[in-house]
């Protein structure tokens, strides 16, 4: 099983560096409440410019978007497909329109998924330096010797990242390679997900026509987009807040150290919405944005909205609540998610990090004053996130909601190192899994 997946995983990587050379490659976030396709057109000397200088971040520079565009989602649930044939028909109309936008076709394409309830563990390993230079052999036998925890058959790794190695007692390398030591460590950050919901979004993918040339959650995508590098390196969490579900992802020393979701989000708040002012879905979603809000006033008594009834009969059932009315539906479940947030926050010793300094993003991140409610429950300061400028990208998909496919383009044009890109000399052992991943840096590093 373990020689299958890595197998895939390098046919994956393969396809995407012969996309990215061919010069057009797309990426798709297939989210609960929205799914969103961007093609990109890598332009190598503009990426080659910009390696002379400083300040590229995450290869920005190396590509422009041609092509954008959003669909409603259909038959997708808490991030997870749950109707095939709906999935497929919106992921064609999304992957259609944006390459009609771009007056171009594209055979493969990179997904995020941030469903399959994400788990994090902690690996370590070490070897003897082979010779007095560390060399790609070296890497690939510290690698392969970090134990695996017993996962589950029922599971599949996303993500298998080295976040920090130790040569020597010297901590804090980003690459050993072509360094003099003899004694080399690794720390590496894995990320398994339920195989099943991935299964089915690989299938939906290929039933469009498309190649799948890489996968990965998008609460690490949405942190490599909202994040600035100094976050990134010092220490953050990224707390996105989709349609069905809210990611969470740890960033320190530049890479992801753990990762969780809660199966709350967005549509949660517009289904309160609905049942407590009886109007149907789309209109109390038309509510929430339009009006909503988490911290009451005293204007909100007087500010009234007008509702029709299920019916749509304006002029008989034409009726009006108070902005006080509908801040009071909607702060109990933001408050149950942030909640939520911060036990995963606890559990993973967030606390001891040399910064905590928490970003909001995501579309229902958007919801006026949630900030300030997010920094009381979560005891951290907070702010509202939104994903890096790119060159190319339309006004329409800059705000929040878009994190997560843009942090796609960035790791589709600087993809960090997984244990599949190196050549191993043999698999993983089993283990105990370590939990705490974040606790397990501490140590380790």
């Amino acid at each position: 099983m373990m020689g299958d997946l890595f197998r895939n995983q390098q046919a994956m990587r393969a396809m995407r560096q012969a996309a990215i050379q061919k010069g057009v490659i797309a990426v798709l976030d297939v989210g609960t409440s929205k799914i969103t396709c961007l093609i990109l057109v890598f332009d190598e000397k503009a990426h080659a410019a910009s390696d002379e200088g400083v300040g590229d971040l995450a290869g920005q520079e190396r590509f422009r978007v041609i092509g954008a565009a959003t669909t409603r989602s259909r038959g997708v649930e808490f991030g997870e497909t749950t109707a095939p044939y709906e999935t497929e028909r919106a992921i064609r109309t999304a992957v259609q329109t944006a390459q009609k936008m771009a007056q171009c076709r594209v055979d493969h394409v990179i997904a995020c998924a941030s469903g399959g309830r994400p788990r994090s563990y902690g690996l370590a390993g070490q070897v003897q330096v082979e010779r007095e230079i560390v060399t790609e052999s070296d890497v690939a036998g510290v690698l392969a010797s970090c134990d695996i925890p017993d996962y589950g058959a029922e599971r599949e790794i996303l993500h298998a990242q080295p976040v920090n190695f130790v040569l020597d007692q010297r901590s804090g390398l980003a690459d050993p390679r072509n360094q003099i030591g003899q004694h080399l460590a690794c720390d590496m950050h894995m990320l398994t997900a339920d195989r099943a919901p991935i299964a089915n979004l690989v299938h939906c993918v290929r039933r469009c026509d498309l190649e799948l040339a890489g996968l990965a959650i998008s609460s690490y995508v949405s942190g490599i987009s909202a994040l600035v590098e100094d976050e990134q390196e010092l220490g953050a969490a990224c707390i996105d807040m989709g349609g069905g579900t809210t990611g969470l992802s740890i960033f320190l020393k530049r890479h992801m150290i753990f990762a969780d979701a809660v199966r709350l989000g967005g549509e949660h708040v517009t289904h309160d919405i609905a049942m407590g002012f009886k109007v149907p879905a789309n209109m109390a979603e038309r509510i929430k944005t339009f009006h909503g809000g988490v911290v009451a006033t005293g204007m909100d008594d007087r500010d009234m909205i007008e509702i029709d009834g299920a019916s749509g009969n304006w002029g008989r059932e034409r009726r009006a609540v108070s902005r006080a009315e509908l801040i009071g539906i909607m702060r109990p479940r933001v408050e149950e998610i942030l909640e939520a947030v911060r036990e995963r926050l606890d559990a993973a010793g967030f606390e001891h990090l040399p910064s905590q300094q928490i970003v909001l993003t995501g579309g229902a991140s958007q919801v006026p004053g949630i900030d300030s409610l997010a920094t009381r429950i979560l005891g951290q300061q907070v702010r509202i996130g939104h994903p890096l400028r790119v060159r190319g990208l339309p006004q329409a998909v800059t705000g929040g909601a878009f994190s997560s496919v843009v942090g796609l383009s960035l790791l589709a044009a600087q993809p960090q190192d997984e244990y599949w890109d190196f050549k191993m000399p043999h698999d993983f052992r089993a283990a105990r899994p370590l939990r705490r991943a974040v606790k397990w840096f501490r140590v380790n590093w």
